[in-house]
Order: structure tokens, then C-alpha cells, then sequence
């Protein structure tokens, strides 16, 4: 699926090198995988062997040409091998996605039956015994953006564990920790936790540093969806920091928020904890820019106050994209009975005060993730447009940043963040993963009513020096290679 690439030249564009530093009027020359040069006026002084009979020349001109975007934040680790197009996320300018988030990856975890750990990444059975089966996996789907994955900690517990509401005993964590670092070996990017889950809550601090510990060793990241985002969100953003403080391990936030009416605001008291804990240790967060999260149903999280909007049922696939409100009323029951009776299945939670979101995608640690999920029947519209939205909401209309800063929240903050190498920044060397955008434009289109929305404004996407998607309206937007490739941590 990989078209022979010729040299490209992207001409007169405004530079945004994904650095955070100001931008420029230039050019930029891809040839092969690579950047090869910056600067003014590139066709006058092409490198030996070029001619412009050989260039495919870009007019850039009221255009940005910044590095391809990284989403921190994702569950696509099947999707990427069930639809390799990857539509919804190239479309965006994402030219990598980072896999096995909240504590949920396919590797290393193989079983026959048909039930997965979760539900977030699809119903299929789990195949993939080792990393480097997933590695395999991956090359020969090629999907159309390259793939850095962590390891889950509740994969790494179905894999070791007959049952899941205990800690794991001596001889269980060893056998999590030889599976862990087997695929820290592979090349994975780190660890990561969703201790808000039933099937990690039991698992104690303890746990999780021991594993830490062998991420450290191999100079990987650690990233969690914290116990509690709600009432006890102080509580567990403490034993995050210390516990990867504990194991020497850089830290990762995901999707920081404060969630429920009743701990709206605050992040006046959680971005000032990450703050101080940033003085101690490596730390960071990732948001998506909306003010609903979604995963699976949990009657804990309905409310009865907030709007709960579902967005898969197995027992009722006919309710999908109602609010669970009214087909409370049309059932004649409580909503968390509705709940039950809809389980299992997935939702969107309007739980989130727009301030607060305001507050934490505008910090300097703040990183952009989709934490979209692919196999919804009817996803949140953050699987198609959270990087879009980013600019149009929260640069263009709001103005919490510079052009340039949301840049390097896609882009350079990312790939130092989560150890991706040669990415997130365009300089002479780096492999040629760009995004070409129109910044007056840029902007989702996808809606809670109406999700499967291609963003405006994204004209071209290179992934590893192939073109991969160029924009257009409607069915006039199309994927046009698939030259990404699974990453390995920088180091490995």
C-alpha cells in the first residue's frame, strides 16, 4: 500500500516547527522518510541530485506546515489492524497514535473466548501473546499512521490472574513483570493503569510501582487514568505522583478533569498539586477538548443530573444516540435502572464544567489526546475532531494560546513526553510525518448529534515522506497510502 515517494517541496508556507518557538516564512523538503532541509527560497539551492523535474512542488502559501500530530491518547490498538485506513484520525493531520491507554492494551494478552478485558477496544477475543506479536500484527495490517504502544496494567492482569477483585500474589506480579518486561524489551513506550476500572481497583499502589520499576529500567513512561476523578481526585492524584516517583518513572496524567457537578472548579486545586508535584518529578497530562467523556456504562455514573448520552447497547442497539434520560421516561423507570438494562454498552457523560476544561488544555503541561473510541456504534465526536477543534475553539475563538502553542501540544511536547523519537518537530534528519493546514479554517465539523464528521481545513498529511491523505469535502476527502509503521521507544 505504499506509494514510491518522491521528493516534496513544500513552498512558502508559514512554519510551525513544533518546538513552541516563534514560526517563520519557508519551505520545507521531504525526500524519502526524511526532512532534509528548511529555509527560504529551498528551489534555488536544492541538494545535489534534485531538480525540480524530480520535485513534486507544494504552493503553501496562507497555509501552515507544522509535524504531524501525535494523539496521546487512544484506543486503537485493534482498530488499527481492523480498518487500517485510519480515516478518522488522519483526517485530523494525526500521523501517530498511542495505544494501550487506561490501563487496556491487546499485548500481551491471548484467550480464546470472545470477552476482552473491558469493552474499549471491541468485542473481539484478544490475540496477541508477546509485544512483538502485536509488532507483527501491525506491519501487516500497515495501517496509513504509525503506532506507539504502552502496555496495560489490566492486560497484564488477565494475562497473570484468575481473578481480579485482590491484589495479585508474589508468583502473579511476577509473572506481570515478565511479561512487562518482555515487552519494554519489544520496544513499548511504558505502562499504563486504569485503577478506575473494576477490574484494577483492587489493585494496590504497591502493585503498580513494582511494575513501574521495570518501566523505569528500560526508560519508558508511565500513564494513568487516575482511581478517582470525582470526590477523591486529590487523594489519587497523590498516589499517581508517588508512585511514580517511587519507581523513578516519568509521570502522565490522562485525560485530567474534574468530573461531576459537585467537584466542578476544581482545578483550581488540582493543577496547583500537579504544579508542586512537577518540582519533584517528570509529569505531564493529557485533555481532550469537550466537556462529556465517554467509555462503558456504569450505573455510578449516572446521576440522574447530568446528561448521559449512549452511545452503544448489546441488549438494545436500537437506543443508541438517545439520551439515557429518555429512555428512562419511555421505559417508565429510574435512568440508573435504564442503565442496567442497557449494559453492556457505552455512553458520553456531560460531566465536565467548560472552565475547568478551559483551565487545563491551556497549562504549559497539558498535552492534546483523543481518547476517542473507535468501535462505538455512535462515538463521541472526539474520535473525529478533537485536534481540529483544539484551533478552532481554543486558539482561534478563545485565544488560551498561540498558534504555536497548540502546535507543540500536538507535537513536540508529545514526543518528548512519550519518549517517540524523530517525531513531533520539523528540523533536517526528522522522519517527514507533516501536516499541511489552512489555520483560518481548521476546524471539526463532528457532533454529539452527528460524530462521524471529516475536520476542515487539513489539506495534506504526509506519514513517513507518503502522502496519506489529502482534504476535501465531503467524499472528496480520501486516505490515499498507508505507509505508518509500529515505533519503537526512543533508546530501545
Amino acid at each position: 500500500m505504499v506509494s514510491s515517494a518522491k521528493a516534496i517541496l513544500l513552498e512558502a508556507g508559514l512554519v510551525v516547527d513544533g518546538s513552541g518557538g516563534p514560526s517563520w516564512l519557508g519551505d520545507v523538503l521531504l525526500q524519502g522518510d526524511r526532512i532534509v532541509a528548511l529555509g527560504e527560497g529551498l528551489r534555488e539551492r536544492l541538494p545535489e541530485g534534485l531538480t525540480l523535474a524530480n520535485i513534486d512542488v507544494v504552493d503553501c502559501r496562507t497555509k501552515v506546515i507544522a509535524p504531524g500530530f501525535i494523539d496521546a491518547h487512544t484506543h486503537d490498538d485493534a482498530i488499527v489492524l481492523r480498518d487500517p485506513l485510519c480515516l478518522p484520525k488522519v483526517s485530523q493531520g494525526i500521523t501517530t497514535v498511542v495505544t494501550g491507554n487506561c490501563g487496556i492494551s491487546l499485548a500481551p494478552y491471548r484467550t480464546p473466548q470472545s470477552k476482552p478485558p473491558l469493552t474499549l477496544l471491541g468485542a473481539e477475543s484478544f490475540k496477541h501473546a508477546t509485544m512483538a506479536d502485536y509488532r507483527t500484527a501491525v506491519d501487516a495490517a500497515q495501517p496509513a499512521l504509525n503506532v506507539a504502544a504502552l502496555v496495560g496494567h489490566t492486560t497484564l492482569r488477565f494475562a497473570a490472574m484468575e481473578a481480579l477483585d485482590r491484589p495479585a500474589s508474589g508468583d502473579e506480579l511476577a509473572r506481570m513483570s515478565a511479561l512487562l518486561d518482555s515487552c519494554m524489551a519489544d520496544g513499548a513506550h511504558g505502562l499504563s493503569s486504569g485503577l478506575f476500572y473494576e477490574e484494577a481497583f483492587a489493585a494496590p499502589a504497591e502493585e503498580v510501582t513494582a511494575l513501574a520499576r521495570i518501566v523505569a529500567r528500560h526508560g519508558g513512561i508511565y500513564a494513568t487514568h487516575l482511581r478517582s476523578e470525582m470526590q477523591q481526585i486529590i487523594e489519587a492524584l497523590h498516589e499517581a505522583g508517588d508512585t511514580a516517583f517511587s519507581a523513578g518513572v516519568p509521570l502522565v496524567i490522562s485525560h485530567h478533569k474534574c468530573a461531576g457537578p459537585a467537584n466542578w472548579g476544581r482545578t483550581k486545586e488540582t493543577l496547583p498539586l500537579i504544579e508542586a508535584l512537577a518540582e519533584r518529578q517528570k509529569i505531564s497530562m493529557d485533555v481532550y477538548p469537550y466537556v462529556a467523556g465517554s467509555t462503558v456504562l456504569r450505573e455510578d455514573l449516572v446521576d440522574g443530573v447530568i446528561d448521559v448520552l449512549l452511545t452503544w447497547s448489546d441488549p438494545h442497539p436500537e437506543m443508541t444516540g438517545r439520551l439515557i434520560s429518555d429512555i428512562a421516561r419511555e421505559w417508565d423507570t429510574t435512568e440508573q435502572e435504564a442503565c442496567l438494562r442497557l449494559k453492556p454498552g457505552g455512553a458520553c457523560y456531560f460531566q465536565m464544567q467548560e472552565e475547568d476544561v478551559e483551565r487545563v488544555i491551556a497549562h504549559p503541561l497539558t498535552m492534546i489526546g483523543s481518547d476517542g473510541l473507535p468501535h462505538d456504534r455512535h462515538p463521541h465526536p472526539r474520535l473525529w475532531g478533537a485536534f481540529p477543534r483544539v484551533f478552532a475553539r481554543y486558539w482561534r475563538q478563545r485565544r488560551l494560546f498561540t498558534l504555536e502553542q497548540a502546535v507543540h501540544k500536538m507535537t513536540g511536547m508529545t514526543a518528548r513526553n512519550l519518549r517517540i523519537a524523530d517525531r513531533g518537530l520539523l528540523r533536517a534528519g526528522a522522519m517527514a510525518d507533516v501536516v499541511v493546514f489552512d489555520p483560518e479554517t481548521i476546524a471539526d465539523t463532528a457532533t454529539y448529534d452527528k460524530p462521524h464528521g471529516v475536520s476542515l481545513g487539513v489539506e495534506r498529511v504526509l506519514v513517513n515522506g507518503v502522502l496519506a491523505y489529502r482534504g476535501g469535502q465531503g467524499e472528496g476527502a480520501s486516505v490515499l497510502a498507508r505507509a505508518g509503521r509500529m515505533l519503537t521507544r526512543a533508546g530501545a
